[in-house]
């Protein structure tokens, strides 16, 4: 195919097709070439959606200036910038936060052309006013055809060129005086311009792979001073120049499994334990896993083996959610651990490559290339960042991004890891995304996969404690007990991180069995912690009694937690030199001890030819360690009646810090309460936090009041610790004497418990009767069909509910029953089977027709299974009945 490239002739002469002229605008493109920086240019590409070939071409040249060029070429290609119209360009400069960088950029254009921009809109249409011109002759101007010179002589003064605008396969016209410098690191092998007596053809183009090209063709020149050699970085070999490092696969494959080994073997279950860490594999236990089918529907995993479907055409790009401390970190790791160790009959242990990166780690990375480099090689690896690219290019490659709710770069629009999300690019990466549910990256594409966490049933439970505490079956046996009995013990321990410490805790001896909340069970937790040191300290220089004075005089650490968690870019890691600074070295000093904070080494790997930079970093061991003390300080906050909560404050995020305000101060937790139920979006955190609380002030039930007069939903989807608060809080407005209008129950009902007759959830959790509720609806999963004994223990539930006036059922199909009980009295019942016509109240023990009034008869009761058997057909109700009769 005919190369359509724009061609530069030195001598000779040939005719040009006429075109429209902007003077000066050649001398534009020059400029904005030198305000270009490779940041700017990566966001630009991203932001322009341009192709992976150009950004790989864009990346691959050799110096920032020849880039900016091709970058400059390939806007004026695709109609980002034109001789008449750089809006686009400017409005995407605003839109990156450079601002600045605009400002500049319409400066110049205005230089150049004598064409100024106006703000409001005119520009984007592509009209020009010029200065000391009408605007017809503004258009004649723009319009008026010119016979432009074919020939460029190479090394002539600027004034002697004129503008050329390429074609559709083409790069910009370059300046003369930028044309040496861009040959000179981008002429093939065998061609020498600079010094020569050749009159050169130079077409400059993009292939469909990205890369650069020079096509040259000689006659005689007059002699060019050559405008010497241009630096190299360090980081990219010269061209058609292979990398040094030999076998570079295997180098890349040894070394990444080196980090991954330093990753997954030291893991701490316990923060004061430090000297009993463990490989993962010896306390990993599977969470429950549910992959999402539909809308609101999820399907049980059996192993986190499945998460990725062997099926053809199921998603790359698996998103996996779960609450805090539901153990997302730590499965990532255990992936780590299969590929790492080529286990067999684990998927993870398939690919060429499988990458963990912590996006915590990631700040102003702008590739996945340069997130390689410096988060998974070792220091000293000897593959550059060009290795890293083009081996990732070529393999079946698998990428973890661990915690995107920790990600400080998540806000950018054009963070490479969105891009990848997208589609945009790294399009043969598989991609297992790891988050807060709290936190889904947004607008993601159809074809992304859901994963969630449902954390540890009884079954895991007790794995865990034989696997990695003991095997005493007494002691196992003693340390389940509780959780059975204990409720607000059970809801916790659901999450793989509570699990674990009750175990172990437990195990030594203490009495976290007798803890009724969740700020009870998080503070005895820390003085488990500070106990332990304490014991450790003792003969030694620090005295137990001045270890308890900094433990009880945490305010720096409060306020420097809550700023960080509640600014609107969370911040979740700090230098180690700062921290001791705000802290003081001895309070520090502690609480690394403790293993409430966390050291870790960090390596930046700055500009090309820089000298690495290491520094030591700080962290919580865990983020609900952060609100834990973040949550001290917000009492201080609401001491002052004036405090508004900031509204970039993330609710659901943050709950366990609200929770914690709530059960540390009654009068403060009262505060918090107020101004929560003063939200928009603050009623499922009343909900959470008002349990937390010993007593309810008169505010508080006039705020708990407000919430449940419009209603409670209790989803299927909901934690079960937000069941839990659900039912506390129903609990106690019914003991207060507070009327609730409504409880819903979205597929979130199983059975009721024939005994003591509370409504049993699928989450295993119990709703006891409510003196004060009004109505009742129960929507069942569609298809749906209800046996006699439920139908039975459903209206023997209502007739506890004293104030109760109507019971609806959705989706579902009732027994046939020739009689109901009289004791319903004037309670009001309806059954709506979602099939068309098909909708009844129970009217004097028999079901009336909401519409016609017409009597549900025997015969036409058959006829109605028949229809919903149809109708719902595709569930998994209907699904699981038609296999039990085969």
């Amino acid at each position: 195919m005919a190369d359509s490239s724009s061609t530069y002739q030195a001598g000779g002469s040939g005719d040009q097709p006429k075109k429209s002229i902007i003077p000066g605008f050649g001398r534009f493109k020059v400029a904005l070439s030198t305000v270009l920086t490779m940041e700017i240019i990566m966001q630009l590409a991203y932001i322009f959606e341009y192709p992976n070939c150009l950004i790989d071409g864009l990346r691959k040249a050799d110096t920032t200036t020849s880039c900016a060029l091709l970058m400059v070429s390939g806007m004026e290609e695709r109609g980002q910038i034109a001789p008449h119209d750089i809006s686009q360009l400017l409005d995407s400069l605003k839109e990156i936060g450079n601002p600045g960088t605009a400002s500049t950029v319409q400066e110049l254009f205005l230089k150049h052309t004598d064409i100024p921009i106006e703000e409001e809109g005119a520009h984007s249409q592509g009209v020009i006013r010029e200065r000391g011109h009408s605007e017809a002759e503004n258009e004649a101007t723009v319009d008026r055809d010119h016979d432009e010179p074919s020939q460029k002589t190479v090394g002539a003064p600027a004034s002697s060129m004129s503008t050329m605008s390429p074609t559709s396969s083409s790069l910009m016209p370059i300046a003369p005086e930028l044309m040496g410098h861009l040959m000179n690191s981008m002429t093939p092998p065998g061609v020498n311009i600079a010094g020569s007596n050749n009159v050169v053809n130079i077409s400059c183009h993009v292939q469909s792979t990205g890369s650069v090209q020079l096509a040259t063709s000689s006659s005689q020149l007059d002699p060019v001073p050559s405008p010497g050699p241009v630096p190299t970085p360090d980081h990219v070999p010269p061209p058609n120049q292979e990398s040094d490092v030999p076998d570079t696969m295997s180098t890349f494959i040894q070394e990444l499994k080196e980090t991954g080994k330093a990753l997954y073997d030291k893991i701490q279950p316990i923060p004061y334990i430090k000297d009993e860490l463990d490989s993962v594999d010896k306390v990993f236990i599977e969470v429950g896993l549910e992959r999402r089918v539909g809308k609101d529907s999820w399907k049980k995993l059996g192993s986190y083996h499945d998460i990725f479907p062997k099926e053809k055409g199921n998603p790359r790009i698996q998103i996996i959610e779960g609450d805090p401390g539901y153990g997302k970190s730590t499965l990532a790791l255990q992936m780590v651990y299969d590929w790492c160790n080529e286990v067999s009959g684990s998927p993870f242990s398939g690919p060429d490559i499988l990458i963990c990166l912590n996006l915590r780690q990631l700040k102003g990375i702008t590739s996945i290339a340069q997130a390689i480099k410096q988060c998974s090689l070792p220091f000293d690896s000897k593959l550059k960042l060009l290795d890293v690219e083009q081996l990732i290019s070529k393999s079946n490659i698998w990428v973890i991004f661990d915690a995107y709710d920790e990600y400080p770069d998540q806000h950018n629009k054009v963070n490479f890891v969105m891009q990848m999300l997208k589609g945009k690019i790294g399009q043969h990466v598989n991609i297992l995304l790891t988050t807060r549910s709290s936190c889904i990256p947004p607008a993601l594409g159809a074809r992304t996969g859901r994963i969630r966490l449902t954390g540890f049933d009884n079954a895991a439970q007790e794995r865990y404690i034989r696997k990695v505490v003991t095997g005493d079956d007494e002691v196992v046996k003693k340390v389940l007990k509780h959780l059975n009995i204990n409720p607000t013990l059970g809801v916790l321990c659901r999450a793989p991180l509570f699990s674990v410490m009750y175990a172990h805790l437990t195990h030594k001896g203490s009495m976290l069995h007798e803890i009724s909340s969740v700020t009870g069970f998080f503070g005895h937790m820390i003085s488990c912690f500070l106990s332990h040191t304490q014991n450790k300290l003792s003969g030694a220089d620090e005295s137990p009694e001045n270890l308890q004075t900094h433990a009880d005089t945490h305010a720096a650490l409060d306020k420097l937690a809550f700023e960080a968690l509640t600014s609107k870019m969370q911040q979740l890691v700090w230098d180690r030199t700062f921290f001791v600074g705000e802290l003081g070295e001895v309070f520090y000093k502690l609480y690394v001890d403790v293993g409430i904070l966390v050291e870790e080494k960090e390596t930046h790997i700055p500009a090309p030819g820089k000298v690495p930079q290491h520094k030591t970093v700080v962290r919580f061991y865990h983020k609900l360690f952060g609100e834990w003390y973040a949550a001290y300080h917000l009492i201080e906050c609401v001491k002052s009646r004036s405090y508004i909560l900031p509204e970039n404050i993330n609710l659901y995020d943050l709950k366990f810090l609200f929770m914690f305000a709530c059960g540390l101060d009654q009068p403060g937790g009262s505060q918090v309460i107020k101004l929560l139920g003063e939200r928009k979006d603050g009623a499922e955190s009343v909900v959470l936090c008002a349990p937390q609380l010993k007593e309810w002030s008169h505010d508080i039930q006039t705020t708990v009041r407000r919430i449940v007069s419009s209603g409670i939903d209790i989803y299927i989807s909901d934690s079960r610790l937000l069941q839990q608060s659900t039912i506390q809080l129903l609990e106690l407005a019914s003991q207060h004497k507070i009327p609730i209008s409504q409880v819903m129950l979205l597929e979130s009902f199983s059975s009721v418990d024939p005994d003591s007759l509370p409504l049993v959830l699928r989450s295993g959790l119990c709703l006891p009767p409510l003196s004060t509720l009004k109505e009742l609806v129960i929507w069942t999963e569609p298809g749906r069909e209800v046996t006699v004994d439920e139908w039975t223990g459903i209206l023997n539930y209502t007739n506890q509910c004293q104030l109760l006036k109507k019971l609806k059922l959705d989706l579902c199909l009732l027994p046939w029953m020739d009689s109901f009980p009289t004791s319903l009295g004037s309670v009001e019942v309806r059954w709506v089977t979602a099939i068309d016509g098909h909708e009844y109240t129970l009217q004097s023990g028999r079901w009336q027709n909401w519409r016609s009034g017409g009597i549900l008869t025997r015969g036409a009761y058959d006829d109605l299974v028949t229809k919903f058997r149809e109708q719902w057909s595709d569930t998994p109700w209907q699904e699981r009945r038609r296999a039990e009769r085969e």
